[in-house]
């Protein structure tokens, strides 16, 4: 982060979701509802899953980095967000914009191989259950988790240097709701090629990586299924996919369309509305998604509740 930069620029205005005062009180009680509803799911499925032996699995382990890693970059956009409904001048410094980048792309990174860790798992648990917990030890267990948040970190390193190394001279309205790198480099009056080139490289080599680890995985899984004699088995193991696959979709179809088009169609105005659904709204449905759809989580859910009502009573 050059000097330059910080004497040129102290703080970015945010343009924000709309200029009209009545929408703006609208939308600060609707962000409000959604953002405490994703901060209650995820943080109760990781305590859920936590204080559920029958759920100390590496499925659920993972699931609970999910939630944890849902929960970390919502919570780095949402509550700025909401507390500028109730601003004339939506306003933030130039080293919580940063912050705010840095902590962004670490979890997006993470939530991406996240989700295509937990298909290897699913394709493993699958293809030999009796080996489960030999081939997916614990061990082996935190050093995924440990590599994925490593590798968010290194990239959120690179990206964000090369943002805030580029000079900011002009304007200082950044046409968005938070600090994301495609409005941001929009504000330089440095050339931004090399970054530009950066963010299509980095974004489409772990987008695709990450998408193609899940494919392969569930290919296997397809195979897998049509292998099994039983009926009953068969639907056993695809509804233990339903809940991943459904996350997946919502995921990887949000982050394609605002990443991934083409530059001629490519529109400030769009990506803001489309990171409403892929900051706000996403990491509010996981928790649901694996909740309302998952047997052994409303199992576990259901053990906790008649527990608690049994102390109370």
């Amino acid at each position: 982060m050059a000097d330059g930069n910080i004497s040129a620029v102290s703080q970015f205005i945010f343009v924000g979701l709309t200029d009209d005062p009545g929408l703006e009180i609208i939308l600060f009680a609707v962000f409000l509802v959604i953002y405490l509803t994703t901060v209650s799911g995820n943080l109760g499925l990781i305590m859920l899953i936590h204080y559920s032996p029958q759920l100390h699995t590496p499925m659920y382990f993972f699931l609970s980095h999910l939630a944890f890693v849902d929960f970390c970059y919502t919570s780095s956009v949402t509550p700025n967000t909401i507390i500028n409904f109730l601003r004339k001048v939506k306003s933030i410094t130039f080293y919580a914009c940063a912050t705010q980048v840095c902590c962004f792309i670490t979890f997006a990174v993470c939530e991406m191989y996240l989700l295509s860790v937990m298909a290897y798992d699913r394709y493993v648990a699958i293809w030999n259950p009796l080996l489960y917990a030999v081939l997916m030890p614990r061990r082996l267990c935190l050093q995924v988790i440990a590599s994925t948040y490593i590798y968010g970190f290194t990239v959120d390193l690179v990206q964000a240097v090369a943002t805030f190394h580029l000079s900011f001279c002009g304007s200082n309205v950044v046409n968005h709701f938070y600090c994301d790198d495609v409005p941001l480099v929009a504000l330089a009056c440095s050339d931004t090629h090399v970054k530009e080139l950066m963010l299509l490289i980095i974004a489409g080599f772990n987008t695709l990586c990450s998408l193609l680890i899940v494919i392969i995985s569930y290919v296997f899984i397809v195979f897998a299924i049509l292998r099994m004699h039983s009926a009953e088995g068969r639907r056993k193991a695809f509804s233990t996919c339903a809940s991943h696959l459904t996350s997946i979709t919502i995921f990887y179809g949000t982050i394609i369309f605002m990443y991934l088009q083409p530059k001629s169609s490519h529109s400030l105005n769009t990506d803001k509305f489309a990171s409403v659904f892929y900051v706000v709204v996403i990491p509010m449905l996981n928790p649901l998604i694996y909740s309302l759809r998952n047997q052994e989580v409303k199992s576990a859910l259901k053990r906790i509740t008649d527990k608690l009502s049994l102390i109370i009573r």
